[in-house]
């Protein structure tokens, strides 16, 4: 019988892994608060445009958090991936909103948020 056992730094970068896909989570459900802000207020456009920064920042930390999670503890290199498709997806998403491109713009979110909701569901069902 062969046992397995999770080393420290290996269950370290799992739960970062996590945490960053639900801070990504949050950012993009933050950004669609703001957007309904952006069409009624003069500071939703300042919220919009901060939240935008944050979201793509969480991008890159998922990025950075999936690689961790991948070297140390030799764990599946499937989320890197994952993380890859979410940053092309905010790079993609930052451009659509700053050259005013809201019928793309809009349901890409709604895409991100939903892929981005299905990717945390996936990490904290599996187990560590």
């Amino acid at each position: 019988m062969v046992i397995t056992t999770t080393t420290p730094p290996a269950r370290r970068s799992l739960t970062l892994l996590r945490s960053s896909i639900a801070v990504q989570t949050l950012a993009i459900f933050y950004q669609a608060t703001t957007a309904g802000l952006l069409l009624s207020t003069s500071y939703g456009e300042t919220l919009h445009s901060v939240g935008a920064r944050v979201m793509y920042g969480a991008s890159m930390l998922y990025l950075f958090a999936a690689i961790l999670a991948w070297r140390p503890g030799g764990g599946p290199a499937r989320p890197i991936l994952y993380a890859t498709g979410f940053l092309v997806l905010a790079s993609v998403q930052v451009v659509l909103g700053v050259t005013h491109h809201p019928a793309l713009h809009v349901p890409l979110g709604v895409l991100m948020f939903g892929l981005s909701l299905l990717d945390l569901g996936r990490s904290l069902a599996r187990r560590g």
